[in-house]
């Protein structure tokens, strides 16, 4: 098919002025700079420089080189910085940021008691050793991964196969996999380690893009689809805002248009393919085998029905439906396989990938025969239509009805990317203002210069099976050469724990993104973890032992009247805990969180009252322990996000989520008040509670403001609660003789304690209330 082709010197004149501007220099950025900085707008684009380590003159304050830098900065300004959090409070901290979870009492206790020179060596190495460290780190990297189990738009259909995704991260940073092979492995998993399906599935963060599988236009699909990755990998990468260039060159960054498409062209020939066969089988996928042979069984006999029903149409439904979508498809669609060129293959794989299932082309003839009867003028035809229309719905009705045998997770399959088997790639043009039929001149890949100070060039080498591009650029990216990646990756550490990172806008290293405030500290991080062999376990325990990490969160005024947003941090940053660790941390207070780690997502119970969909796309957990799986492992649907990590900010599937929102809401609070789950975690949480406190009140007052709060309640606290008892067993009393309420007691206990069982219900509402507060929710 001819291409859609417009002059480039008429393209070049309706976008000169914006080019020229664009391409200035003097364009001031957005985010304002601070006035004592004068860093370069360029800053990031410079190869990265290890800096002297400054001398401070607080030298007892400093533990490691990071607190030289940032001590530095104080001094500049006149700060002392706080004094050492306590401990309980220090154990809390950091355990739910490098676990995601609050620590248990017996934790926080032994290592208050810890009198050893290397107690919090220890502590950080214990937390660093776990499991749930991958966990923890792998959901901030599922965000910038647009994760989900599910692919959007009006179908939202699931992804059996996203899971294996999700574990191959969570193990990635659970084994200290060297950053730069993390890199390498998503971008070019298939071409580098062909032999390697672990490197296979690492590709799915190319693959797991929203995808509309109604789209009629697959060629236009193909290019959105590299233009996510292209979007994606500047983004999480390169903080870079590449995708400023689509359409003109950026107006802020020394970024053509042109080199955005070159940028593009590494992607050229990359095919999404989600039914690659496992090939080390386990569990999951002898558990799926059963489940599905059981299902096929019994499902056989209506399955050859429809088939035999479906056969004498199934040329004409297949050439029907080829015929609905665009000219461009069509022309691929349509012509001889031995003619096919690479764009060719892209789109017939696409449309091949779309038809799944036992019958997943004998459902085509349902669209053709309806199609013929609604098109059909003659009555006696139309007749004969229909009964042929009703006739193949007797039979799909029929196989429905088997849909509950069907295995509910798991599958034997791999999504991943891949080059379909050849080398050559389909030709990159320049779009007219980002339109994807509007070719201008071809390109080939190429690095953007502005990110590309070593002046490298892209060493490609195309092999028999893949086209060598995208191993080039994975190179590139994950070189000690490249300005950005290590910078960008300490700098997202550093903003995971103290809430904001050097440059704040972590995924905006350009002019309008913010400036470094300590651009030292930044290129000390990102040399160091260089020279640490990309390690990111290595980064993190240097930050989690410096004393800049360890101080104190309280409230100084000093710091407040100096540094208002707390940029150079004397004091270390109050947070409010991200969805998924209000939730785990809740089910861990209520002894109920199941520890297993990976396998498929599993749907924890939603509220009742959600429709839109919900109840078709959410099914209830089979197994009942599923439900108290981290919420790392909740089912993800674009459609129907878990409703508890929408109402406390929790990431979009959409697109990169580069920094979780904070905001306060009244509906959070209704959440933790009304939620039928947490009511019934806090009963689980008023009977651990009966277990581990002992007779006393007391003393069961006491464990529960351990649990919670990994501290003890002062003596106003103890009578407040009292007080609280007491007036609230007598509302209790009178709800429940009016018939308004009836009695909740403690859950999980084998035996009710010889307690007025009114004193019970208003004990579950006490632990109810005091995990619906402020100290629950936030880490000091």
């Amino acid at each position: 098919m001819k291409k859609k082709t417009v002059s480039i010197a008429v393209a070049w004149a309706l976008t000169a002025a914006i080019a020229t501007e664009a391409l200035s220099a003097d364009i001031k950025p957005a985010a304002a700079e601070s006035k004592e900085t004068k860093i370069s707008p360029t800053w990031a684009y410079q190869l990265v420089k290890r800096p002297d380590v400054p001398q401070v003159k607080e030298k007892s304050w400093v533990r490691t080189p990071i607190d030289n830098f940032v001590l530095t900065k104080l001094e500049e300004k006149g700060l002392k910085p706080s004094k050492d959090a306590d401990r309980a409070v220090f154990i809390r901290r950091i355990t739910l940021d490098v676990w995601g979870i609050i620590p248990t009492p017996e934790e926080v206790k032994a290592f208050v008691a810890d009198k050893s020179p290397n107690a919090y060596e220890k502590l950080v190495d214990r937390l660093l050793d776990s499991p749930k460290y991958g966990e923890r780190l792998a959901r901030r990297w599922l965000d910038l991964a647009r994760y989900s189990d599910s692919a959007g738009f009006t179908n939202d259909e699931t992804r059996p196969n996203a899971w294996r995704y999700r574990d191959y991260v969570i193990t990635a940073f659970n084994q200290d996999k060297p950053y730069d092979q993390f890199i390498r492995e998503q971008l070019a998993g298939d071409e580098l380690y062909p032999d390697n399906q672990n490197a296979l599935v690492a590709t799915g963060f190319l693959r797991y893009y929203p995808d509309d599988s109604n789209s009629r236009d697959l060629v236009q699909r193909k290019y959105l689809t590299t233009t996510d990755m292209t979007d994606t990998t500047g983004a999480v990468f390169l903080a870079q805002s590449i995708d400023c260039a689509r359409c003109h060159n950026h107006k802020t960054d020394k970024v053509s248009q042109k080199e955005y498409f070159q940028l593009q062209a590494f992607f050229a020939n990359t095919n999404a393919d989600d039914h690659i066969p496992v090939k080390d089988k386990g569990v999951v996928e002898r558990q799926y085998e059963q489940d599905y042979a059981k299902w096929l069984e019994r499902s056989k006999d209506t399955i050859a029905k429809l088939k035999e029903f479906a056969k004498p149409y199934l040329a004409d439904a297949e050439k029907y439906n080829k015929e609905r979508f665009f000219e461009d498809t069509r022309v691929s669609l349509f012509k001889d396989k031995a003619k096919w060129d690479a764009n060719d293959r892209w789109v017939n794989q696409r449309y091949e990938n779309l038809i799944e299932g036992e019958v997943g082309r004998e459902e085509l003839v349902n669209g053709y025969l309806t199609y013929l009867y609604e098109s059909e003028t003659d009555k006696t035809k139309k007749a004969e239509y229909k009964a042929l229309v009703d006739q193949y719905k007797k039979l799909a009705t029929a196989l429905k009805k088997f849909d509950n045998l069907k295995p509910e997770k798991g599958s034997t399959e791999i999504s991943a990317v891949h080059e379909l088997g050849h080398p050559d790639a389909p030709p990159t043009h320049i779009r007219f203002t980002g339109i994807h039929d509007k070719y201008l001149d071809e390109v080939q890949p190429d690095f953007p210069a502005l990110y590309n100070p070593a002046g490298l060039k892209p060493d490609i080498k195309p092999s028999a099976t893949s086209s060598g591009r995208r191993s080039a650029l994975a190179n590139w990216i994950a070189s000690p050469q490249n300005p950005l990646t290590a910078r960008v990756l300490v700098n997202r550490i550093w903003e995971h724990h103290f809430g904001r990172g050097i440059v704040a806008t972590v995924s905006d290293f350009g002019k309008a993104g913010e400036r470094p405030t300590n651009q030292a500290l930044l290129d000390y991080l990102a040399d160091e973890f260089v020279k640490n062999n990309w390690s990111v376990k290595k980064l993190q325990r240097e930050i989690l032992l410096s004393s800049v990490y360890r101080q104190s969160s309280d409230y100084r005024p000093d710091v407040f009247k100096a540094d208002k947003e707390n940029r150079y941090l004397a004091v270390f940053p109050r947070q409010r805990l991200e969805a998924e660790q209000i939730r785990d941390s809740l089910l861990v207070a209520a002894g109920l969180l199941n520890d297993k780690v990976g396998g498929p997502s599993v749907y924890a119970p939603i509220p009742a009252v959600l429709t839109a969909g919900g109840r078709d796309l959410w099914k209830e957990a089979g197994d009942p322990t599923d439900q108290y799986r981290r919420s790392l492992y909740i089912f993800s649907r674009r459609s129907v996000p878990y409703p508890m990590f929408e109402t406390f900010d929790g990431a979009s599937q959409q697109a990169v989520h580069s920094r979780r929102d904070v905001t306060t809401t009244p509906l959070q609070a209704l959440t933790l008040i009304n939620n039928d789950q947490v009511y019934k975690w806090s009963q689980n949480l008023a009977g651990r509670v009966y277990k581990e406190g002992g007779s006393s009140e007391a003393a069961q007052i006491e464990r529960l403001y351990q649990i919670l709060y990994a501290r003890s309640p002062d003596k106003e606290e103890k009578q407040a609660i009292t007080a609280y008892l007491d007036k609230h067993e007598k509302v209790i009393k009178e709800q429940v003789t009016s018939g308004k309420l009836a009695i909740t007691v403690p859950a999980g206990l084998k035996e009710v304690p010889a307690v007025n069982p009114l004193r019970l219900a208003a004990f579950v509402d006490l632990a109810h209330s005091l995990a619906n507060t402020n100290e629950f929710s936030y880490r000091n």
